[in-house]
């Protein structure tokens, strides 16, 4: 059954397309960027192939998803023989609200709602919408799957979801946390129960994704104890551009004393903090080690505070769950900057960690166990595939409507 995996950001889309059967194979891949613009690019890669690069106009996205479909079929680099070799369609939902707690059939009320969630994800919801509807009028009938970033953290209980705020905003607005990267937290935390050859249900599991955008979740019997990001991504650990947690006081001050309207302090905490924000240099890890190893004080400043808040939430997250067995590191960041790992796992012996630094020395991008053989905590590299995680999903409840 071939299955299409998109990804659609507000001037983005990625695409995986699958085989889906005994095991789960990629077919091919490819990214459209700068929706909107004349000189927008699209890039496909079928598997055992080169890369083909086109940079024409891509207006919006149903240009651009015809664009994809047409490279799927293309003479050359094509790899289906007609579009209706597509099975079915599974999309990234960022923000379901309370309501999903599991992947779905994209049904009209499926849709409305994913519309009455726009409040929630303003960047991203409008973005998966296009998406979802642009392949309705390219492809009509055809069945689509929602995967929604917030299904997973749905199991978190009220004390760790409520905020401290009157409760009639939780009524009225539904202010509360969600979580996100729920579908990269759930595709590890699978994922490590068959490195380890373990069942991951009786272990308790912390799961870092480090990335441009980050978070840190708590897991335990299988299911989202508690989880870093809040109603917002932007709450929890220093993220490329973002703030992660920071005082509101001081939001407050500066936006009288900036005179930042509500769309300054927005785009302060979004796009100016984090680690651009604190090192001036850049939000991209890779240029904030080079700098680091040059001996620049604040490139080694920010990387230490990015270290200190990952570390505080995986101490915070041991003391609710009683310990830990399992400590996840994945996502660009978590995946291949051995450093980092390096800087935040140093001195927890106190809670089992027994790390194994010239076992994590040099890793990149491939699963590994970054512990000593007798630490009591076992620490991992994994590496995520939210798109499996959506095709999986997609084929499954594709099985069950057929």
């Amino acid at each position: 059954m071939v299955i299409l995996v998109l990804n659609c950001g507000s001037s983005s889309i990625k695409y995986q397309l699958f085989n889906m059967g005994e095991k789960a194979d990629v077919i091919a891949k490819g990214m459209v960027e700068r929706i909107g613009f004349t000189d927008a690019i699209i890039s496909h890669k079928p598997t055992g192939k080169d890369k083909h690069k086109h940079i024409t106009p891509i207006m919006d996205h149903t240009v651009g998803i015809n664009m994809i479909m047409a490279a799927l079929v293309d003479t050359e680099h094509g790899v289906i023989s007609k579009i209706e070799d597509i099975a079915a369609v599974g999309h990234r939902v960022v923000q379901g609200g309370e309501k999903y707690k599991e992947s779905v059939l994209i049904t009209k009320e499926v849709i409305h709602d994913i519309e009455a969630c726009i409040d929630l994800a303003p960047l991203h919801n409008p973005a998966n919408l296009k998406g979802i509807i642009s392949i309705d009028h390219l492809i009509p009938g055809i069945p689509q799957v929602a995967v929604f970033d917030t299904s997973f953290h749905q199991s978190m209980p009220p004390h760790a979801f409520m905020y401290a705020i009157p409760r009639e905003y939780y009524e009225k607005y539904g202010i509360r946390k969600y979580g996100y990267h729920g579908t990269s937290h759930k595709f590890v935390y699978k994922r490590t129960s068959k490195i380890l050859n373990k069942d991951t249900r009786d272990m308790k599991v912390v799961s870092c994704h480090l990335g441009n955008g980050a978070s840190v979740t708590a897991i335990e019997h299988g299911k989202s104890m508690d989880t870093s990001m809040g109603f917002t991504p932007v709450d929890g650990l220093i993220m490329g551009t973002r703030t992660g947690d920071i005082d509101p006081g001081v939001l407050l001050f500066l936006a009288d004393k900036e005179h930042l309207s509500l769309k300054g302090v927005s785009n302060m905490i979004n796009q100016k903090s984090g680690m651009v924000g604190i090192s001036e240099i850049s939000s991209d890890m890779r240029d904030l080690e080079l700098a680091y190893y040059e001996g620049n004080e604040r490139a080694n400043l920010a990387l230490t505070m990015y270290a200190y808040r990952v570390k505080k939430f995986i101490g915070a997250y041991a003391a609710i769950m009683n310990g830990i067995d399992c400590l996840i590191f994945t996502g660009g960041i978590g995946e291949n900057d051995f450093n980092i790992r390096r800087m935040i796992c140093q001195n927890m012996e106190y809670l089992g960690l027994d790390f194994d630094e010239p076992g994590n020395h040099g890793v990149k991008g491939e699963d590994k166990i970054i512990s000593k053989p007798d630490s009591r905590v076992t620490a991992l590299v994994v590496r995520t595939d939210e798109e499996l995680v959506i095709a999986t999903d997609t084929f499954k409840i594709l099985e069950k409507c057929l």
